[in-house]
């Protein structure tokens, strides 16, 4: 099998794609044939040696990957089944998803819908997966499409993007806080109303400010998400599953004891295998065609270390899908 492993000697990391024999991998109770993963931002992080995302060497990353079952010994998984993995700390603390082949316990995997092929699943990726949940988040606080504008932060990413496209497929109304300015006609293109500057949101949040916004998804933390909350109308409610922008949070109790506001904590690595099902059958029931084709670009597996590199750059827009296996 064919896999790019990190390795680390004397605080010195190197990212090389390796052949090695699959009786490498780590214990698991199914063997995968890896047709897709995809590059996230922690992926960028663990390959270039940032933030101490690995946490034991070798390792391959990829935080997510779909596939056909090679091998099982768990008879909830038959041989020929196609099957995707997001999350468990897979492509940090267990061998990931850029590589030829994986091996994981059975309850990492999720069998992919009827309705998607490998290739689109890894389009949603742990990304969609995650918008899913902030989506989900904000309509189980009761937040609807009446109640006003929804924000989105860091929305050309892949949460971000993937965010948009749901909640505009659900009739809200979507702003979108980018940091590049060029990439304004592509978010209105997806489904933002319009397009804020992430300067806008840099300073010193106030601990409470004039209220815009029902609801909000936030990806990034630190000060944007600090002057989001400030904003956010009365019983209003901002998901959270990023800190690209730092972990802190410089605001006050203000706003939400004096706004009843609710800040949700989103976490998309350990949540529960026996509700994932769900998630991804609504994803594919909501994503049009389109969003397949607006917010993706195609890698080889050779290319990783350098798209890596694009991410830290802040010069990726959307998802990056990497091609492992051909069909």
């Amino acid at each position: 099998m064919q896999a790019l492993i990190l390795q680390k000697d004397h605080d010195q990391l190197t990212a090389n794609i390796q052949s090695i024999p699959t009786e490498q991998l780590p214990p698991g109770d199914v063997i995968i044939d890896i047709y897709w993963s995809t590059l996230n931002y922690k992926d960028a992080l663990a390959i270039n040696g940032k933030a101490g995302v690995v946490r034991q060497y070798p390792m391959v990353p990829g935080i997510d990957f779909s596939g056909v079952v090679h091998h099982s010994e768990d008879p909830r998984f038959s041989v020929g089944q196609h099957v995707l993995l997001t999350g468990w700390g897979v492509g940090e603390t267990h061998w990931g998803g850029l590589a030829t082949q994986a091996r994981v316990p059975a309850d990492y995997l999720t069998p992919l819908p009827e309705n998607l092929s490998l290739r689109q699943a890894m389009i949603i990726g742990t990304a969609g997966f995650t918008a899913m949940l902030c989506v989900n988040a904000l309509q189980d606080a009761g937040i609807t499409p009446d109640k006003g504008e929804i924000i989105v932060s860091g929305a050309s990413g892949g949460v971000g993007s993937t965010a948009i496209q749901l909640l505009s497929q659900l009739g809200y109304d979507v702003v979108a806080i980018s940091g590049r300015a060029e990439n304004s006609d592509y978010l209105l293109k997806i489904g933002a109303k319009r397009v804020l500057a992430r300067s806008d949101f840099t300073g010193t949040a106030k601990p409470l400010d004039k209220q815009h916004w029902a609801g909000a998804i936030d990806t990034v933390g630190g000060e944007v998400l600090a002057n989001i909350l400030a904003q956010t109308q009365y019983n209003g409610a901002v998901a959270a599953c990023g800190l690209a922008g730092g972990f802190s949070l410089p605001t006050t109790v203000m706003p939400f004891i004096l706004r009843n506001i609710r800040l949700q904590g989103v976490d998309s690595v350990y949540y529960p295998a026996s509700k994932r099902p769900a998630v991804w059958q609504r994803l594919s029931q909501l994503l049009p065609e389109s969003f397949y084709s607006q917010i993706t670009s195609e890698i080889t597996l050779e290319q990783s270390v350098e798209y890596a590199q694009k991410f830290l750059k802040n010069q990726i827009t959307g998802r990056t899908l990497v091609k492992i296996l051909t069909p």
